[in-house]
This record gives structure tokens, C-alpha cells and sequence, in this order.
């Protein structure tokens, strides 16, 4: 067998790092990587790509699912001590996903962006109507079951194995309606592996702004940096009230314990005590769930050279976070052409980074602008596009003289103007927004471009503006009935697995 205990093992570290905010379910892939779990990893039977193949969009995305499953990755309850060390109770016949994240890296592994969905947002559903997208596998799971006993199947490990991969798949359907996103693996983990991974890596370190109290989740804690044990843990990422947002503050919860696990567990201290790998790999075996076609060596390899740093969490853009749902339950409201939009620029290559506080390198062709008078109109229905498009000229020195918006009916779609087809300027133009047709108009006075933004855009915007410039929401068109704070609701910052320690939070 190999030698685990190799701190710099790149197959190792590559597939501990690899999802980032599924560093639960990495943690054992890491182990079946060099043939320490060999067949131990319980596997779902969902096959969702044919034969292993790459991904499909210029991404391998993950979805990592937390339920609150008061079973084991085998489908055996959890033994009452365990149920009253993590604080879990009895369930009540459901199992609800209270942690959702689609984890999308490019293919060249440079990176990974963790991207929470709130538990309760609220969404349109063909079969079950509206509600939140935390009750979908739940209610994939009771038909399923109730269908399953009633052609005979008896109770145990494989009628729940049957009935989590009912909800498994519903839940994979809601996830690629709200964000766009066809998810090439699956990662899933119950109550228990937050304590047993925790634990293995011997705590987490966490940092609260102000003292907690909430007994519903057993969070008791005081303010400042600590190191919480396995069952702690559990309470800080299951705590909800008594925070000032709610479900979006659980989610930042949520997201600082991953990357301080993300942290630890790439520590060389971790990585090369063969007793803490053992503690990693038998966590793994009793908590995570994997995707059957999941070719986890392959992964682990594209992963290798992924440092803590390169792994960042956010969450997708929310409309209101007190919105009403059909039942007058709270609901978090969002609008899917944002999130869409959203997701798709998770895994857009990053922009070089400014030395020095100086602008971003100027693109090939940008000398020949000098002196050109830009104007940059948009002519679609998303308010805000061309503003997008200018804003990334002038962070590369270009002067855009005015940004406003196109006359109806002119243009239909996206293309840069000039007085003459053939002019230098105007053909540079074309090809740093990704190659947009250029046009004549004998209007024009002689030195002046025009940038056309129309619906058919999909060149290049400013970072700042990537969302902004989403086709602003109408209440009218939300699931649900929206908040107050619909359209100004604000959502986590980005939070990355690097640095010194973890951050303060609510």
C-alpha cells in the first residue's frame, strides 16, 4: 500500500483541496484516491454522467447537499448517544437540506467557488407547487417511499438508500432550474459527518462578533476566536435565530466553518499525522455520499495544485430576504435570470490582477484607440449593460465619452459603428469586446465609435458591474410575495480559505 502519511502526497492534498466547500465529502476521496477506502465510501446510485464523461460547460460543478438525516451514510439510524451529543432529537418524518451549495470549478482546476443557495428560497415547482427549495427532496422522498411500501418493500437500510436517491434527483432538477447549472457530481452529508470531520482534524476554529445563546440549536458560545469540537460545530452552522439576517448569517456561519476546515485540513500537521487521516477516512465512511460515476482518482489528479487561497464561498443574489410565501411562511425571494447570470460568472477567467494599484494590462489593440470619442449604447431590455461594457474599456484606459441608451427599433443586435468599416480603430474595437461585427454610418463624424450592447451580447463587462447588469427584477414576476427590502437586499461577501484566521461573524 502507498505511504499516506506523505504531507506533500499531490494526489492527496490535490483531492482534500479539490471541492473546497465539500471538504467533507473530499476528505474521504482523498483517502479512496490512493486506495486507503477502497469501496468503504457509500455510494448513491445516481449516474449522472454517462460513462464518467468530462464536464459540459467549461466546469466540473458539484452540488453538496447537508440534511438533516438522523441516519448514516448506510442508511443505519443514528444510535440515541449520538443523536444526544449532536443535539439532533427525533426527526419528524422529513429529511430537509439545510445546507446547499454548488461547488463550480473551472476545468483547469485553477480555482473553486462555493456558491450557496438559502435553504428558504422560494421557488415554483411543476409537480409540488411553490415552496422552498429545501423541502424538495423531502417531498421526492415521501413519494417515493410511500410508493415503495406500497409495492412491498420492507423497512431498512435499502428502502432508504431507494428513497435518498428520489430526493437526491428531485433535488438535483430544482438546482439546475434556479441556477442553470447541470451538476456533474453529487456529494451529500448528514448531521453526523459535521461532528466526525471536525473532530478528525482535531476542531475548527471559528470567530463570533458577540456572545451566543440559542438553545433550539444548543449554540452556546462566547465572543471572540475558539476551537469548537465536532458537536459545537454543529450547533454553529444549524444556529438561524437570534441572528440579525437569519438564513443568509447561517449561510456566512456555513461558509467560514468550511474554510476554516478547508484550512486546517490542508495544514501540514493534518496532512502528514497518519492519525488524523484515519479519523478523516472513518468519518468519511459513515457520512458521505458520492455519485456512483464519480472517478474520483481523475478529479484528485486536475485538483493537485489547488491551494487554500484559490477556494472562495459566496452565495447567489436574493431579491428580499422577508418575503412571504403562499402559506405566510418566510421566504427568501431571488429572480432566476440573476442567478443564472450569477452562476455563469463564477467561471469566467479571472482578470489579471493590477500591480501596484495600476489598471489591468491593456488588451492587444488598444494603442489604436487613442484619440478615438467612444459612446457605448445599450440597445436591450437589461438596464445597466452598456455601462458593463464601458466600465471594463476604462479599467484598460480607454475614454468613453458617453454611456446612454439606443434609440427603439435602431439596432437589433450588438456590433461597434464607425464613419468608415475598414477604420483600425473601430476593427480593434471589435475585437477586444470578442469579435462584434463592425458597421458604416455615414453620420458619423470622423474619429467617433460606437459600441452597439444589444441581448445578443457575451463579450466582456466589468467585474463590478457582472451583476448588476442582470435585467432588473419586477415584483410581480417573484415567487412568493417579496419583503420590504425587495431589490436592495444584499448577500455575503466572499469569503476565501486563505489568510491567518477565520473571520468574525455573527
Amino acid at each position: 500500500m502507498r505511504d499516506i502519511s506523505q504531507a506533500g502526497h499531490p494526489v492527496l492534498k490535490g483531492a482534500l483541496a479539490a471541492t473546497s466547500a465539500a471538504i467533507i465529502a473530499i476528505s474521504g476521496i482523498g483517502y479512496f484516491s490512493v486506495g486507503r477506502l477502497g469501496g468503504q465510501l457509500s455510494a448513491s446510485e445516481l449516474q449522472l454522467r454517462e460513462g464518467g464523461a468530462d464536464s459540459l460547460d467549461g466546469a466540473v460543478d458539484i452540488l453538496l447537499v447537508g440534511s438533516d438525516s438522523r441516519t448514516d451514510a448506510q442508511g443505519n439510524p443514528l444510535s440515541e448517544d449520538e443523536l444526544a451529543r449532536l443535539n439532533a432529537g427525533v426527526a419528524d418524518g422529513e429529511i430537509n437540506t439545510d445546507t446547499i451549495m454548488v461547488i463550480r470549478i473551472p476545468d483547469d482546476g485553477s480555482r473553486a467557488t462555493a456558491v450557496s443557495i438559502p435553504r428558504d428560497t422560494y421557488i415554483h415547482h411543476d409537480e409540488f407547487g411553490n415552496m422552498k427549495i429545501n423541502g424538495v427532496y423531502a417531498s421526492y422522498a415521501a413519494k417515493e417511499r410511500e410508493r415503495q411500501l406500497a409495492g412491498g418493500a420492507s423497512e431498512g437500510p435499502e428502502l432508504e438508500k431507494r428513497v435518498a436517491r428520489a430526493g437526491q434527483e428531485g433535488l438535483i432538477d430544482a438546482v439546475a432550474d434556479l441556477t442553470g447549472v447541470e451538476v456533474d457530481h453529487f456529494a451529500q452529508v448528514g448531521l453526523l459527518g459535521f461532528a466526525l470531520l471536525t473532530d478528525a482534524v482535531g476542531g475548527v476554529d471559528v470567530c463570533l462578533n458577540a456572545p451566543v445563546d440559542e438553545p433550539l440549536s444548543g449554540a452556546k458560545f462566547p465572543a471572540g476566536e475558539q476551537t469548537l469540537s465536532g458537536a459545537q460545530a454543529l450547533s454553529f452552522v444549524r444556529q438561524r435565530h437570534d441572528l440579525p439576517r437569519g438564513d443568509l448569517d447561517r449561510i456566512v456561519r456555513q461558509q467560514v466553518y468550511m474554510a476554516s476546515l478547508v484550512h486546517k485540513t490542508l495544514s501540514a500537521g493534518t496532512l502528514a499525522n497518519p492519525s488524523k487521516l484515519r479519523e478523516l477516512a472513518s468519518a468519511a465512511e459513515r457520512s458521505v455520499t458520492l455519485d456512483e460515476g464519480w472517478d474520483v482518482v481523475k478529479f484528485a489528479q486536475q485538483m493537485s495544485g489547488l491551494a487554500a487561497g484559490d477556494v472562495t464561498f459566496t452565495t447567489i443574489p436574493v431579491t428580499s430576504v422577508d418575503g412571504v410565501g403562499d402559506y405566510g411562511e418566510s421566504i427568501v425571494t431571488v429572480d432566476v435570470s440573476q442567478v443564472h447570470d450569477f452562476m455563469d460568472a463564477a467561471v469566467r477567467p479571472p482578470e489579471p490582477a493590477p500591480e501596484d494599484g495600476a489598471a489591468p494590462a491593456a488588451p492587444a489593440g488598444a494603442d489604436a484607440l487613442t484619440g478615438a470619442t467612444i459612446y457605448a449604447l445599450n440597445a436591450g431590455e437589461t438596464d445597466g449593460q452598456a455601462g458593463g461594457v464601458a466600465g471594463w474599456l476604462k479599467e484598460r484606459g480607454v475614454d468613453i465619452a458617453e454611456v446612454s441608451n439606443a434609440v427603439p427599433g435602431v439596432y437589433s443586435q450588438s456590433q461597434v459603428v464607425a464613419l468608415d468599416a475598414e477604420d483600425p480603430a473601430a476593427q480593434a474595437l471589435a475585437q477586444m469586446l470578442g469579435g462584434l461585427p463592425v458597421t458604416a454610418n455615414e453620420g458619423l463624424e470622423p474619429g467617433s465609435l460606437v459600441v452597439v450592447v444589444a441581448g445578443d451580447y457575451a463579450g466582456p463587462v466589468s467585474a463590478a458591474a457582472a451583476t448588476a447588469t442582470s435585467a432588473q427584477p419586477s415584483p410581480e414576476d417573484a415567487v412568493g410575495t417579496p419583503g420590504e427590502d425587495f431589490g436592495t437586499a444584499v448577500v455575503a461577501p466572499e469569503i476565501d480559505a486563505g489568510g491567518d484566521g477565520p473571520r468574525c461573524v455573527n
